[in-house]
């Protein structure tokens, strides 16, 4: 049985409120109990026993089968009327037009019939629905021997060029399909597979080729999963140059005003992926273009964005020396309900590196210890990568806050959980790194010494400056803030801007 508690909880406090209404509305009875098992699945855990009870004064299990089932047919009907006035009020229009269509063509009306798939045709190219455009092309295929004035040629002729969309469109739709479950199970440590390759493959398999003949949507998950693959291997300085020509396109492509919430997405990958590259300026432009588009269509997308744009906007103003402006655009979240649980996560886990760059350490703990879930619960909703980042982020924050059974315990979890991962992707780099710790950690003293600064000197093999991902340079910078017995923030500010 549909478990609908779980679904109501996926609404809003608004939209709940509006769910409890169109049920009045709906009520053609005064002693309908719809409304009160919604209210009483919303406020109580009640067991169906208990909720029979409440409902008939008896044990009625027919009556409340029957009672859950209506529930349920309500709240489809209900989401698909959100989904109609909101994400889909084009592709929904644009399908009203084509059953009216369709009912003026069974009828004989072929002129009128034909004016309104005419109407409906234009305005899908312009948004490039190519499905729906198949559905044009059949319903005028299909009644074309009715139509005396019309081209059949030409009719044709647009019905094979939008096959072969639907044709791109679909292999690109199967290609990230494959990517994503490829990156998926490289998160839950499944895959060893490299995951750039994979990419190329898996696009070059299925024929995709980046042009301008791609929807807007098409170019965004292309896009996305590129940047995606390159967060596994901290690898953002050599995507960089292909998102921004990628954007290039997008930012002449015909539709690009007619798919809004893809354009913002594309927006704050490019800002997220030039912050990462220490591209502060550049980065902060494309917030702008960001925020702007973010308040087109009177604010439509500006609440779904907007955590994520201030997340990257304080960032970037962190590393430029401007992080009390950082703390202050991101405590605000602290005390808001975030829908979307990887952007909480997110600045919940910047926030602490914030307040333990700046020496706050009883804030950092704090807000540490609110991250209670097991580690098998983070990497499921965030992935590996965040929370290798969290684990080595509280041994820091527990070694200078000397806890020292706590730092011990925490290491062996560390080595035990993540050290055959990270050997398996070829990070050594993050092995190295925490035996360097532990090596500080068990002797203070051997931080500031000739052999100690030798010895971190030939464990890494260091990239280019511009190369380097900010993250990494940001956990380097604290253990040479001890070798140099110096401010961990302008140690870490010194590393990026020289």
């Amino acid at each position: 049985m549909i478990n609908l508690k779980e679904v109501l909880l996926t609404f809003t406090k608004e939209n709940q409120q509006d769910f409890i209404l169109y049920l009045e509305k709906k009520n053609k009875r005064k002693d309908a109990k719809n409304i009160h098992l919604v209210k009483l699945l919303l406020t109580d855990n009640l067991s169906s026993l208990e909720i029979s009870q409440l409902l008939y004064g008896k044990q009625n299990k027919v009556a409340l089968h029957a009672l859950r089932k209506r529930l349920f047919q309500s709240l489809i009907d209900f989401t698909a009327n959100i989904s109609m006035k909101e994400e889909n009020s084009i592709d929904i229009q644009l399908i009203k037009y084509i059953l009216s269509a369709r009912s003026f063509l069974l009828k004989g009306q072929i002129k009128i019939g034909y004016q309104i798939l005419d109407k409906t045709e234009n305005i899908a190219n312009e948004h490039q629905l190519f499905t729906i455009l198949n559905e044009i092309y059949h319903s005028k295929i299909e009644y074309a021997h009715l139509n005396k004035t019309l081209n059949f040629d030409n009719l044709i002729a647009h019905f094979k060029s939008n096959q072969q969309q639907l044709i791109i469109e679909d292999n690109l739709n199967i290609a990230c399909a494959k990517i994503r479950i490829s990156l998926a199970e490289y998160q839950q440590q499944k895959s060893k597979n490299d995951i750039k390759i994979l990419i190329e493959n898996i696009l070059k398999e299925q024929k995709v080729v980046i042009s301008d003949s791609l929807s807007f949507k098409s170019l965004y998950q292309i896009i996305q999963i590129t940047s995606i693959s390159s967060a596994q291997k901290f690898n953002y300085y050599n995507i960089e140059s292909f998102l921004v020509d990628t954007y290039s396109i997008i930012q002449n492509h015909k539709s690009k005003d007619k798919q809004l919430y893809y354009h913002i997405e594309v927006l704050y990958v490019i800002a997220n992926v030039l912050f990462r590259n220490k591209k502060f300026a550049e980065s902060k432009k494309y917030l702008g273009l960001m925020e702007f588009y973010m308040n087109e269509k009177k604010q439509k997308y500006y609440n779904d964005f907007v955590s994520n744009h201030d997340l990257i906007l304080a960032l970037n103003l962190n590393y430029s020396n401007k992080q009390e402006k950082a703390i202050a655009i991101l405590e605000p979240y602290l005390n808001k309900k975030n829908n979307d649980i990887v952007s909480q996560l997110d600045i919940y886990l910047t926030l602490i590196v914030f307040y333990y760059q700046n020496g706050n350490l009883e804030k950092a703990k704090k807000l540490l210890a609110s991250l209670y879930h097991t580690d098998n619960w983070y990497i499921e909703k965030t992935g590996i990568v965040w929370t290798i980042k969290k684990n080595l982020i509280e041994i820091l924050l527990q070694i200078d806050s000397g806890n020292i059974d706590l730092v011990d315990s925490r290491l062996k979890s560390f080595k035990r959980n993540y050290f055959k991962h990270l050997t398996d992707i070829n990070e050594q780099r993050v092995i190295t790194y925490l035996n360097l710790i532990e090596t500080y950690y068990k002797n203070p003293e051997i931080a500031t010494t000739i052999e100690f600064k030798n010895e971190v000197e030939k464990s890494f093999n260091w990239i280019d400056k511009e190369k380097e991902d900010i993250f990494l340079m940001s956990f380097f910078a604290w253990l040479k803030a001890k070798m140099t017995k110096q401010d961990v923030y302008l140690v870490t500010l010194d590393l990026i801007n020289n």
